[in-house]
């Protein structure tokens, strides 16, 4: 399967933003200036380079919020979101001095008529063009996006939330805007929950906004439901996966390593500090982010002994001192040998991590998660299996993960034990970590009326060859090939909109069969399945959707969430959902009321 930024999410969006505003900017044969917002910053980094602007007349770069210094005699466009903060931003460039010659306007979304009116008042006879390009999603890899809010975990699930409504109106527009710059209008789903109903309250409202969209789409060639399906599930729906110890490359590092931003930071053997960006640009990232740890042990080395054959090195010893050798005598290796060098540490990084203690604690984990050992035998005292673990000298976080696991696979357990375990972690003073989950629908305390919380059967997976340390599968997974399989039981994934005939059996193609991987063009000629995880997602279910795309010719998966989640960063946010909201307050001027 191809993959990179040259296809996917990553493309069209700049295929997108290639269309609407640089093709504008080409119409005039004059040098422009872009301004942007946080949020526009972040999806034109995420697809395109500074190099790739300057091609097409496209100057300076500048911060919406910073202040710039005015240039009369040249044209600014503006790529911005549409609130009333960026608005205000852009009305103060005309309204007094005017800053620009001309501006063109670019909203990554539906502008509200009042801030429309507002911008029109003071800056009318400026504004050149003024369009809604429907992207406010952010292409985080080639088949995962985002809505780049991670508060939206606290206020959908928090009890003390003031926002739930607005939130989940927000998240439904950006998924339309997803659908609308992929050209779908997709047949709505969601996970039927008994305590929780925000996967429905989000499928009504994607479901109205899309026959909004489409009703007034200028092009008015899509109002039909097009070859797509979209599921919408709670992150509830599968508490086990984004708490476990992954042993896959990006999880792994990601859960283990310090990575800021997609930002790697580490130490060179001459002892300088070096940072590497892990992204899509990165082609050796792309090969090796879905392999097991043991797999990428293997292949950097091979990798990079190659590059040093064809070079013809006498010695044929590979050393991160020789490589900055080379690098120092082939330019034109510079780029590829950068990669290796970065994957060579992050890779001995992870493993570093593993054998010192997370080796120990996955066949616990594991046992728990899956319910049964390596030879198949079912589990049946978890205690005995957690205890190990509570003994040795492991670290709280990692305890906590293990008294979770342990909970999940009884589907809850008694008070008293509860009790027992807490104090056994010492976490008595920060025990909302493990009692909070149940805002996610999640048994904490198990109760003789919580058989509707019993999981859902897992697809036979005892013929697939895994690693003994990570047999588990997320249960997204399951879900993804259930769907392309036409099985999903409609009982449990209720219909919101009907879906078309490809979804309805012709079109149903078996997630188990390995295909030869088509090309995208193939692919984008066949049918698409969304699936948006409400509350966060892991690295490993961003895995699945390659995964299952890959086995099935006919389908491509895009996963998505509001944003993406660690074990560590999920486990703050269920911490915080007992914290009351930050209340709005002034800073008064002391001085000023003297």
């Amino acid at each position: 399967m191809a993959t990179g930024p040259e296809y996917g999410l990553k493309r069209i969006v700049w295929q997108r933003i290639k269309e609407t505003i640089i093709a504008d900017c080409r119409k005039s044969e004059v040098w422009k200036i872009l301004i942007l917002d946080h949020a526009t910053t972040k999806i034109l980094s995420s697809c395109c380079k500074m190099s790739d602007l300057l091609m097409d007349g496209i100057t300076i770069v500048e911060d919406l919020f910073k202040i710039r210094e005015p240039v009369h005699e040249m044209r600014a466009v503006y790529f911005i979101t549409p609130t009333d903060k960026c608005v205000q931003a852009l009305i103060s460039d005309f309204k007094d001095k005017p800053k620009y010659k001309a501006a063109y306007v670019y909203f990554t979304d539906f502008c509200p008529d009042a801030l429309f009116n507002e911008m029109k008042k003071y800056c009318a006879k400026f504004i050149r063009v003024c369009k809604e390009i429907n992207i406010s999603f952010l292409p985080v890899e080639s088949q995962v996006f985002t809505c780049d809010n991670a508060d939206a975990f606290r206020s959908i699930y928090s009890p003390r939330s003031r926002d739930k409504e607005e939130t989940l109106q927000k998240l439904a527009d950006q998924i339309v805007s997803l659908c609308a710059t992929l050209e779908e209008n997709p047949g709505v789903r969601y996970k039927k929950e008994t305590t929780l109903d925000n996967s429905k309250k989000l499928a009504e409202l994607v479901d109205k906004k899309l026959t909004e969209h489409y009703e007034m789409d200028e092009k008015m060639k899509k109002k039909g439901k097009t070859q797509a399906q979209l599921l919408i599930v709670e992150r509830g729906f599968d508490p086990v996966t984004p708490i476990l110890h992954e042993l896959t490359y990006q999880a792994m590092a990601y859960d283990l390593i310090p990575i800021k931003n997609d930002t790697y930071k580490f130490q060179s053997k001459d002892g300088s500090q070096k940072e590497a960006q892990l992204n899509d640009n990165d082609e050796l990232w792309v090969k090796l982010r879905h392999m097991h740890i043991a797999e990428v042990s293997e292949q950097i080395p091979k990798l990079v002994k190659e590059i040093s054959a064809n070079k013809k090195q006498p010695d044929g010893k590979i050393t991160l001192s020789g490589l900055s050798q080379l690098m120092k005598k082939m330019p034109s290796f510079r780029k590829h040998l950068t990669e290796k060098t970065v994957h060579l540490n992050l890779a001995e990084d992870c493993l570093d991590q593993f054998q010192k203690y997370v080796e120990k604690l996955c066949k616990a984990e594991q046992d728990l998660a899956v319910g049964a050992d390596v030879e198949g035998q079912k589990v049946k005292d978890p205690m005995r299996t957690l205890l190990p673990v509570l003994l040795q000298p492991h670290n709280t976080h990692d305890k906590i993960r293990a008294v979770l696991l342990y909970i999940f696979s009884l589907n809850g357990t008694t008070e008293e034990n509860l009790k027992k375990l807490i104090q056994n972690v010492k976490i008595e003073n920060e025990s909302e970590i493990i009692l909070n989950w149940k805002e996610l629908g999640v048994p904490i305390i198990s109760s003789p009326g919580l058989f509707s919380f019993r999981k859902s059967s897992r697809r036979d997976r005892s013929q697939d060859e895994t690693y003994n340390l990570s047999r588990w599968t997320p249960v997204i997974k399951d879900v993804m090939e259930d769907a392309v399989e036409n099985k999903l039981d409609s009982r449990e994934w209720p219909h919101q909109s009907e879906c078309p005939s490809t979804w309805n059996g012709s079109g149903a193609v078996s997630a188990r069969q390995k295909h030869k991987a088509s090309g995208p063009d193939e692919r984008r000629s066949g049918a698409r399945l969304i699936v948006f995880v409400i509350g966060g997602i892991s690295y490993s279910e961003m895995r699945c959707a390659y995964e299952v795309t890959q086995a099935v010719k006919s389908c491509e998966v895009i996963i998505g969430s509001s944003h993406i989640v660690t074990p560590t960063s999920l486990l703050d946010d269920i911490q915080s959902l007992s914290k009351a909201p930050m209340e709005n307050f002034t800073i008064v001027d002391e001085k000023s009321t003297a």
